[in-house]
């Protein structure tokens, strides 16, 4: 008794290669628009923020207007101010207690 081993051919590999290439599942989106949901949030119940730069700076006062590169904050006592995001370390609610934290 022979035993013949059967491979299948090379055009019937590549079918299946593209039709397993095509099922692929797409790619995640880069933006999740979630970064825009919180400023928005934030600046509709004008809550009090801090913003904590890199150097460490802590600045106090009410989101009025944001967009890809920057913050705009109101401060009470103090200029209004403009930041940079890229110069922005994190930020909370000025009511949370970050004492723990640091």
């Amino acid at each position: 008794m022979n035993r013949r081993l059967i491979r299948p051919s090379l055009a019937d590999l590549k079918d299946k290669m593209t039709v397993r290439s095509q099922k692929r599942k797409p790619a995640p989106q880069e933006q999740t628009n979630a970064e825009s949901f919180y400023y928005l949030k934030q600046m509709q119940n004008k809550t009090p923020m801090v913003v904590v730069l890199e150097d460490g700076q802590q600045l106090r006062g009410i989101i009025e207007w944001y967009d890809r590169n920057c913050i705009k904050v109101n401060r009470e006592a103090e200029p209004n101010l403009l930041v940079f995001k890229h110069c922005i370390r994190y930020m909370y609610k000025e009511n949370e207690d970050k004492s723990s934290d640091e």
